[in-house]
């Protein structure tokens, strides 16, 4: 489905990483890789997973790093001049600041956590657009919290809020140049970047015996959710907040509680 088709994936952490869910995925539809890793501690977690996708591009980007956004994009329309899709699945906040109230945030750790969680592919989408073809795909990654209050998600809740809306005014600005810009709500995933969330794993259960289905979402059922965003499937979806949670974001009050 993707063949000749050519993206960047940033927030690959280990194959835990829903950006690995994804990654693997669209290698399987034929497209070429390009992979950030954030630092070198995460390369020697990353190399191996690339090698698997046959990335040809493996790319140090730290979004805490003034030029690291700019150097990526370089370097990747050095090596292919046009690309069709890009990956956003990156978020960071002090996961100290994550356990308490939200009443309590740094004015540091408000600003930090916006610009890596949302900012970021702000900056990512105004880079790319003179390399991406048309029919080109931008996807990131939101959550539940966004617009409900969940425990301890707290400063992240914001910013998923702001980028949920930032992919709404992205999609109107990139719209005229046949840019798509979409996100995928996922559901609780034992990722590297949840078990920064205090509580993690209660929030986990819950939603596992209160969604619609039941159960959690797995990791490949994000990687085929990706896949349509990527491929022409969706050529006419923009704009747009995908729930891939299983149903429990339509479930207002479990029955057993009442």
């Amino acid at each position: 489905m993707l063949k000749n088709k050519k993206g960047i994936i940033f927030g690959i952490a280990n194959d835990h990483s829903i950006a690995w869910g994804i990654a693997s995925k669209l290698h399987k539809e034929g497209a070429d890789l390009a992979i950030t890793y954030q630092n070198e501690s995460l390369l020697k977690r990353v190399k191996p997973l690339a090698d698997k996708v046959n990335s040809s591009l493996l790319i140090e980007c730290d979004f805490s790093k003034e030029n690291d956004i700019e150097k990526t994009i370089s370097t990747v329309a050095s090596k292919w001049s046009k690309i069709d899709f890009i990956i956003h699945a990156v978020a960071f906040s002090d996961k100290n600041e994550l356990n308490g109230r939200y009443l309590d945030t740094s004015k540091n750790n408000f600003i930090n956590t916006l610009n890596i969680s949302c900012y970021s592919f702000t900056k990512i989408a105004k880079l790319s657009k003179p390399i991406m073809n048309s029919g080109g795909s931008l996807l990131t990654l939101s959550f539940y919290g966004s617009t409900k209050v969940m425990p301890n998600y707290n400063i992240m809740g914001v910013a998923k809020a702001a980028l949920e809306t930032s992919v709404k005014y992205l999609s109107t600005d990139l719209g005229s140049k046949n840019i798509r810009v979409n996100a995928i709500s996922a559901g609780p995933m034992r990722t590297l970047a949840g078990a920064a969330i205090a509580n993690s794993r209660q929030v986990y259960k819950f939603t596992e015996e209160n969604s619609s289905l039941k159960r959690n979402v797995h990791l490949e059922e994000l990687g085929n959710s990706a896949l349509y965003f990527v491929s022409n499937l969706s050529s006419a979806v923009t704009g747009e907040i995908h729930y891939v949670d299983c149903g429990f974001n339509i479930v207002g009050m479990p029955k057993k509680n009442i």
